[in-house]
């Protein structure tokens, strides 16, 4: 696997290293030491498939209030997406600054969201199935999230989402009671 730094302290783009023959390629999607030789302590608690049945799916700005803050490691295993990150930690030098890559099977790209990051994606393709693993396990009552739109933040989404959920569309912007 090959690790590329962001924008975003301990936010990784990850390329996987295919070895290929006449049959296709195998890949590694994780491995605990690699990562650890990279300075990153993750090892995944759970693992979560999102399966989006249209083009312009938004989930997201979504996070977990502390001390529950979730670490992901995303990838895309049919149709595309537009997945991105926004550093929501005060003493980060990109504090409210975001990041976003397009993953799909065909790039292989995987994207390693740090704890104290909200996390969100525009599916760009009909059917489009969203893999992550993350850690620790999901708590109930700490998921909190803000506008997809929020101007502080400004995300440069690539389309605007048509589908999202009520409770996606109800967020207020961030910095308020539930950002």
């Amino acid at each position: 696997m090959i690790f590329s730094a962001t924008d975003i302290p301990g936010a990784y783009l990850i390329t996987p290293e295919r070895h290929e023959d006449e049959r296709g390629f195998f890949a590694r999607s994780y491995c605990a030491e690699e990562f650890a030789d990279h300075g990153i302590a993750f090892i995944p608690a759970q693992s979560n498939i999102s399966h989006n049945k249209q083009a312009f799916t938004l989930r997201g700005m979504h996070f977990h209030a502390p001390p529950y803050e979730e670490t992901k490691l995303v990838s895309c295993s049919a149709g595309r997406l537009f997945d991105v990150a926004v550093d929501l930690r005060p003493a980060s030098p990109a504090y409210k600054k975001w990041i976003g890559f397009e993953l799909s099977p065909e790039n292989g790209l995987a994207f390693f969201i740090p704890a104290g990051c909200a996390h969100g994606f525009l599916t760009l393709e009909d059917h489009t199935n969203v893999f992550y693993q993350m850690s620790p396990t999901y708590t109930p009552g700490h998921d909190r999230g803000f506008r997809w739109d929020d101007e502080e933040i400004g995300i440069d989404w690539p389309r605007k989402p048509q589908v999202m959920s009520d409770k996606d569309r109800a967020f207020d912007k961030f910095g308020s009671e539930n950002g």
